[in-house]
């Protein structure tokens, strides 16, 4: 075998190697799609319920990312966009944007954001949707297989010279009680429920 033979194979075989990321599966088995609204349910209930929003600061605005009180409570719908907002499935370790549904009190986006607060990385709502790069880092976030199901990640690769601090997404509890989302050594492990 010549030279060019072996490294036109070799480059065919590294290629093959390189599948696409796997589909995210919903509770009933199906794709997980972009901008249909889903919840977001912990696995182990228990301990609240679904995602919404609620003001865990001293003030009532901005709204952060929460576990509902009530372990019955699905939480408040929300949507997907992925990076390339031409997919219309949404694939595991692929940058999206976390968009709640809802109106609220206050006057923000709903976009999941990473955001400081009193020396810990929190989840917050008032991101901003699209335009993938340095501007935006902070709104990217992703689905990972955990086991037997998925937990969130912040660590986008939306700019390639960015290092942004990356880790899972867990639950603290705040001075109020809340169970507010911020970047943990103990993931939240979560399914996803359609509307």
């Amino acid at each position: 075998m010549n030279k060019l033979t072996l490294l036109l194979f070799s480059t065919i075989s590294l290629s093959l190697g390189q599948g696409s990321p796997d589909p995210v599966l919903d509770t009933d088995g199906s794709l997980l799609r972009s901008g249909t609204e889903y919840y977001i349910l912990p696995v182990f209930r228990g301990m609240g319920g679904g995602l919404t929003l609620a003001p865990t600061r001293n003030e009532s605005c901005p709204l952060d990312v929460v576990q509902a009180d009530l372990e019955i409570d699905n939480g408040l719908p929300l949507t997907f966009t992925p990076v390339d907002p031409k997919k219309g499935v949404i694939q595991e370790s692929t940058d999206l944007n976390i968009i709640f549904s809802a109106l609220t009190i206050c006057i923000q986006s709903n976009v999941w954001m990473l955001e400081e607060y009193e020396g810990q990385r929190i989840v917050t709502g008032h991101g901003v949707s699209g335009n993938p790069g340095v501007d935006t880092l902070s709104n990217w976030f992703k689905i990972e297989k955990y086991e037997d199901d998925y937990k969130l990640v912040f660590c986008p690769t939306v700019c390639d010279f960015c290092k942004p601090v990356c880790g899972d997404i867990g639950v603290t509890i705040t001075e109020n009680g809340r169970r507010r989302l911020a970047l943990s050594d103990v993931p939240f492990k979560v399914m996803f429920k359609k509307a």
